[in-house]
């Protein structure tokens, strides 16, 4: 009899919690929609420079939950990746000589990092560190003897690096890039130098609110040249022995005409 009153009521507990979910609390839930103006950039010769705008929306699975919440934005956009050497430089004997030199392995080439205030205040450092949240956090593999590792980001190569490239605009961190236009619309400018590297870029955009992420998503664009620089550069890349032949020709037709332009009878 006791054991059949416990499955009764078990039964019924359950019932009532099932009556009960419809109206319940619906849980909080968000949704990133973002598009970039120009999924494709053309670089031409006399490039100088532009930018694009990524537009975005924050969308929640249940519109009629009303609760508010304070948004925060980290937007990061990654160049594609090369090896790049830093040199420390030294004056001896009147001169600046290279005295050590330090290999940063398959790094991004463009790095940005946006966001609608300063990355410390919308997350701690764990969180931070964890999800790469600014130029700092952001993994830069180096050879260091016969180890590979990212460094602390103090490190003088490291730092170094990271101002070498942000002298060329190609590092660039903005805590008031993001703009919300709405509770739930946002934008920001990417800006694009005259050097930019050319090939296939990704942006992630991760949202916070109260130092928590909640979701991310990510898009990407591509930047190509057009004209006679890309042909010339899909031609090494393809055609690689007929291209060094074709250099190789031209390097001496042209030291034959300087020979007779500038001979002496």
């Amino acid at each position: 009899m006791g054991r059949r009153l416990t499955s009764c009521r078990a039964i019924a507990t359950a019932a009532l919690l099932a009556l009960m979910l419809p109206f319940a609390a619906p849980a909080r839930a968000e949704r990133l929609i973002v598009s970039v103006s120009n999924a494709r950039v053309t670089v031409t010769p006399n490039y100088s420079g532009g930018e694009l705008v990524l537009f975005g929306a924050i969308e929640k699975d249940h519109p009629a939950f009303t609760e508010t919440a304070k948004y925060d934005l980290v937007i990061t956009v990654l160049g594609p990746r090369a090896s790049m050497v830093t040199r420390r430089k030294e004056r001896k004997f009147g001169i600046w000589i290279n005295t050590d030199s330090r290999e940063f392995l398959m790094v991004p080439s463009y790095l940005a990092v946006f966001s609608n205030r300063p990355t410390d205040a919308i997350a701690p450092l764990e969180v931070r560190r964890r999800q790469q949240l600014g130029i700092s956090h952001v993994l830069l593999t180096q050879r260091i003897g016969t180890d590979y590792a990212d460094v602390v980001a103090d490190d003088q190569f490291r730092k170094a690096f990271v101002r070498l490239l942000e002298d060329r605009k190609l590092y660039r961190e903005d805590a008031a890039a993001v703009k919300f236009l709405t509770p739930t619309l946002f934008r920001t400018g990417i800006p694009l130098p005259a050097e930019v590297p050319i090939g296939s870029y990704d942006i992630s955009i991760k949202l916070f609110a109260a130092g928590e992420l909640l979701t991310e998503t990510d898009t990407s664009f591509e930047i190509a040249k057009i004209g006679f620089e890309q042909f010339v550069a899909t031609a090494a890349r393809q055609h690689g022995i007929i291209y060094g032949l074709v250099t190789a020709l031209m390097a001496l037709a042209t030291g034959w005409m300087a020979s007779i332009v500038f001979r002496r009878d």
